[in-house]
């Protein structure tokens, strides 16, 4: 077996220009998928709970600015799924039939009356580190857009409230008096009264009272200004269902490594095995040199081995100028052992069964792409049905399986390293059987 290891070495050092591609080729590819993740769907599908009574208004002096406005300008924005309660719309939300869910509280309305307080609404999402962009983007942009429409009529209403107070008139408000005077009325009556008031305390009040009401006009009107400066009459409340928060930048690293660590591995891995047979060395290797499995286990070791120090340099590299925390380097190292051995199982497979070299790598370039982007998908993006098959496909093969457990080790995110760990050592079973399979006949 040391012998064989030494001839696929001395193979691989003559193989430069091979060696080259094996190493540029997937990181390029890799830096390719980094930008492409940073898209994202322009109308995603997001559940709306409006919580709010019908005809639920907000009153700004003698005006109503109708909370169901908010939400029709919300919807727009986005492809809404009406759902009844906040339970429902979590249950939507973890079955990824969408992206995420917003409640619209039935305290709202209360909240941005009172004057004092703004309104919340509740954003709740699942997901890694790119799906949590999208939302924060998408929904982001969309409630930003809610926000400018719903707080112009709040300041039309209120600027009107004000003009109001200034002239004096009919307010309208309930309660109100029908023929009020105004505040830029109030200084030229109290002058005049002023003029047949004889020097004394009482003259002393009313000129206090003159001085107040002069200062008093000058002010509200220059507060029509600084209405229009208000921005956000209702803020946001994110809830994430499992996990924590990673920036994407980290997880754009996540996944150029694990791309790199996926093609170098299954390519180098299928042909090795598949160069064996091409050569018809493969019978004289089996007939007593090596035993069949000892066979698979080099070619499986040597590309997993190959491949774990591309990626381990490639993330120590990146690692000098996107901030990581290296005091999780040991859960790297052992992400990347796990994912380069379900890798190097899942080449040795194809190995065996594609039988010659060209088909064997044009096999491993076919199948590699695809899983990568297939695991990329974000739920709420396709159709329910559609993203389950998604799910059930990348189930089957190592590469989400093998992201998901450096993205653990690297950001901390869900779910847990050891459940990924544990699929990819199925995995590696799995498809190391079937390359055991593959080689029942050495011709």
């Amino acid at each position: 077996m040391i012998w064989l290891l030494r001839k696929d070495l001395l193979i691989l050092r003559r193989s430069r220009l091979l060696v080259a591609l094996l190493v540029f080729y997937p990181i390029a590819i890799a830096l390719l998928i980094g930008f492409a993740i940073s898209r994202s769907p322009s109308r995603p599908r997001v559940a709306i709970v409006d919580e709010t009574p019908a005809g639920e208004t907000i009153q700004v002096g003698g005006q109503r600015v109708e909370v169901s406005q908010y939400a029709r300008q919300l919807f727009s924005q986005v492809q809404s799924v009406g759902v009844s309660s906040r339970a429902q719309a979590v249950e939507e939300v973890k079955s990824a039939d969408v992206l995420a869910a917003v409640v619209i509280p039935a305290d709202i309305a209360a909240r941005i009356s009172s004057g004092t307080a703004q309104g919340q609404l509740e954003v709740i999402y699942n997901g890694d580190a790119l799906e949590q962009s999208l939302v924060q983007s998408q929904i982001g942009s969309a409630l930003a857009q809610a926000n400018l429409g719903f707080s112009e009529q709040l300041q039309r209403a209120a600027a009107k409230a004000i003009d109001g107070l200034l002239r004096g008139g009919n307010l309208g408000s309930l309660g109100a008096p029908s023929d009020l005077i105004g505040l830029e009325q109030i200084p030229a009556v109290l002058q005049r009264v002023l003029a047949h008031v004889p020097a004394g305390s009482d003259r002393a009040a009313l000129e206090r009272v003159a001085s107040f009401a002069d200062f008093a006009a000058q002010n509200l009107s220059v507060s029509k200004k600084v209405l229009s400066t208000v921005g956000q009459p209702i803020r946001v409340h994110s809830t994430l269902l499992h996990g924590r928060r990673t920036p994407l930048n980290t997880f754009a690293v996540v996944v150029a490594v694990s791309v790199s660590l996926m093609f170098v591995c299954v390519l180098l891995a299928a042909g090795g095995v598949a160069l064996e047979r091409e050569e018809r060395a493969l019978g004289r290797l089996i007939r007593g040199l090596v035993s069949r499995e000892a066979l698979l286990v080099e070619k499986g070791m040597l590309a997993a081995g190959c491949s774990f120090v591309l990626a381990l340099a490639m993330l120590a590299g990146v690692g000098a100028f996107v901030s990581l925390d290296w005091s999780r380097a040991g859960l790297w190292v052992v992400a990347l052992a796990f994912g380069a051995l379900s890798f190097g199982a899942l080449g040795v497979a194809i190995g065996a069964l594609a039988r010659e070299v060209r088909a064997a790598s044009l096999l491993a370039f076919l199948m590699s792409l695809p899983l990568a982007f297939l695991a990329l998908v974000p739920s709420g993006s396709v159709s329910h049905g559609f993203y389950e098959v998604i799910g059930a496909v990348s189930f089957l093969f190592p590469f989400k399986a093998a992201l998901q457990a450096l993205d653990a080790a690297v950001n901390g995110a869900a779910p847990s390293i050891g459940g990924s760990l544990a699929h990819l050592a199925g995995l590696c079973v799995i498809f190391g059987a079937l390359a055991r399979f593959g080689l029942r006949r050495a011709d």
